[in-house]
């Protein structure tokens, strides 16, 4: 597939409405979309519940589908013209069934490395949702990749039992190879405070 930067992309006579994502390849938390209408400057999300990531719902394109859903409430939103309007989208696979709907519809759309104003927002808006879900770290940024896959996984590890509900259980890996690392780690550090909190008690009987 061949892309375009959104910084490099041609001028256009008509209105440029501009579609990337955030948080659909982290293992925690909500995902979201975020539309960016050009000429106005204007910037608008619509969020995905982490609940569509389940084993069942992504054996059913669950979260496609719901992204399908966001995408068409997000145009209507901004009020698109398919006469005249042109859409950058992302080139991401989570927008499959968009592109799809996209062709069918004829819109005008290119597929596009999002970059810039949008990118930035977006990103933001998925740290912003971290945070509330009690995310502390100092060290998570608006760029995903291995750094922030593993401040989210030791979050979760901190309280499996509680935490759990807000990952991505749909996603093969988490299954497969690290919800055993996460549950294991977190026993383990279980045992070790229960340990502590055990010989601490004793200690202080003897005192007495």
């Amino acid at each position: 597939m061949n892309c375009i930067s959104t910084e490099d992309v041609k001028e256009w006579n008509g209105r440029t409405i501009e579609i990337d994502d955030s948080g659909t390849g982290d293992i925690v938390g909500d995902a979201f979309i975020g539309f960016h209408d050009v000429p106005t400057g204007e910037i608008i999300f619509r969020g995905i519940s982490v609940g569509f990531y389940t084993e069942e719902n992504r054996n059913d394109d669950g979260p496609k589908k719901r992204i399908l859903e966001a995408v068409k409430d997000g145009l209507k939103s901004l009020n698109y013209n398919k006469e005249h309007d042109r859409i950058l989208l992302c080139r991401g696979s989570c927008f499959d069934l968009v592109r799809e709907w996209f062709e069918q519809e004829e819109f005008n759309y290119l597929p596009a490395i999002v970059e810039g104003k949008l990118q930035d927002a977006v990103e933001g808006r998925f740290i912003s949702h971290l945070r509330s879900l009690g995310v502390k770290s100092k060290k998570l940024s608006k760029s995903a990749g291995k750094e922030r896959f593993f401040i989210l996984f030791n979050w979760v590890c901190e309280d499996f039992p509680n935490r759990e509900k807000f990952v991505k259980r749909g996603f093969p890996a988490w299954q497969k190879r690290w919800r055993g690392r996460a549950q294991n780690r977190y026993e383990s550090k279980a045992q070790k405070r229960n340990f502590i909190k055990s010989r601490a008690k004793e200690i202080l009987q003897k005192q007495i």
